[in-house]
């Protein structure tokens, strides 16, 4: 009998794919494309392209008067325009020297802290149902709907409200308003113990979540990164608290912090924290709600004060820089940066003494977010992409702008 030559196994051998992963579909949130470069299941380098929703807001922005230009701000990220609202008005309120009334200050945070909500909740159910959890889903967007209800009460919108105004806001609120929102302020905590029931634990959740997009608090920093992508890597930074606006000086709430470094469990718990503390903001709101007027005594139409115009006009040329440390005016420019739900929302405002910007642009949290998708990718699996577009909610209408 002849023996047959032994079997040699071969190494097993694999060949780079390169996959487009959008802008159709369903788990990048939007029309964000990542190009992926692929050796089997690990992702070997991760290549984000915007811009397939750009509306040209900053530009549109110049050919308005600041007034005209507040819809414009709905429009950045629609999930929570509200936030993006009260954002403009600061912003535009810095410009022009004008103050809102005490009243209209706690409404502005009481809303603020709604669409807080409102876009926490869709990033929670969005990014459970992503990973493949579908009751959280459910049981979360019915307390949007709820939110939503109220937006409508107050102003007739849902969704793109327009509601504040520079000086204060469009209408007082009513006492149906109010005693609507204090029941549902009672009875939140208790559905989000609900959402915690059904995820926290869950060994499914924290088997794709933790050790997942990893990014360490120096590396947080000089990403730029804001928000809750900032605070869970364990920086303690709320724009809310270190520079506050509107009345956010006036009421008691705590900034959650992940660890360092942090990772999408991290910034899972954080925001669902942050739901906590926006929940208790909003009640002290209204318990502590102030009479008074809701618009300032100012005119209509006016014009920027005399010493905020530029005198060169070669001045105008200077190029956009993040100002961190708050609302800062120098000659003719301004910049209010605001805590909304994804990160620091801020406005940046070149005045040439008319009635319209010279220049406008937004620092959007989005877009910056965006930027480290790479960073958390890269290195890991096809799947925990999915979990790192999730952990850092972005939306495309205010990346691309």
């Amino acid at each position: 009998m002849e023996h047959s030559e032994p079997i040699v196994e071969k190494p097993f051998e694999t060949k780079e794919l390169t996959v487009s992963m959008g802008p159709q579909h369903p788990a990048t949130h939007g029309v964000l494309r990542l190009v992926l470069n692929l050796d089997g299941e690990n992702v070997v380098k991760c290549t984000p392209y915007v811009g397939y929703l750009h509306r040209g807001v900053e530009k549109l922005g110049e050919n308005r008067t600041y007034l005209a230009a507040l819809p414009l701000s709905d429009r950045l990220d629609y999930i929570s325009s509200m936030n993006n609202n009260v954002g403009y008005v600061n912003a535009v309120e810095k410009l022009f020297g004008i103050e809102a009334p005490e009243r209209a200050k706690y409404i502005r945070t009481m809303v603020a802290e709604m669409g807080r909500l409102s876009s926490h909740i869709i990033w929670l159910g969005t990014h459970v149902i992503d990973i493949g959890a579908t009751t959280p889903f459910l049981l979360a967007m019915a307390q949007r709907e709820r939110i939503l209800d109220l937006f409508e009460m107050l102003c007739g919108a849902r969704l793109t409200v327009s509601y504040p105004r520079v000086g204060g806001v469009r209408n007082d609120i009513s006492q149906e308003f109010l005693d609507t929102l204090y029941e549902f302020v009672l009875e939140f905590p208790h559905r989000i113990d609900d959402y915690e029931t059904l995820v926290t634990e869950n060994r499914i959740w924290k088997d794709r979540t933790m050790g997942v997009g990893v990014i360490s608090a120096k590396e947080a920093v000089n990403w730029g990164l804001t928000g809750g992508m900032l605070r869970g890597s364990g920086i303690d930074y709320d724009v809310r608290k270190y520079v506050p606006y509107d009345a956010y000086d006036k009421v008691d709430f705590m900034v959650p912090v992940g660890r360092d470094p942090g990772d999408c469990y991290d910034r899972y718990k954080v925001r669902v924290e942050e739901m906590r503390q926006a929940n208790r903001i909003i009640k002290q709101c209204v318990e502590d709600l102030p009479a008074g007027p809701v618009m300032a005594d100012a005119p209509k139409f006016t014009l920027p004060p005399k010493d905020l115009v530029l005198k060169d006009m070669e001045h105008l040329i200077h190029q956009f820089v993040l100002i961190t440390k708050g609302p800062s005016v120098a000659e003719g420019e301004v910049y209010v940066g605001t805590e909304v739900p994804k990160g620091e929302l801020g406005f940046y405002f070149v005045s040439d003494g008319t009635g319209k910007p010279y220049r406008m642009r937004v620092r959007a949290p989005s877009y910056v977010h965006a930027s480290v998708l790479p960073r958390l990718s890269e290195g890991g699996y096809v799947a925990d992409v999915i979990a790192n577009i999730g952990t850092i909610d972005i939306v495309l209408g205010e990346c691309d702008r």
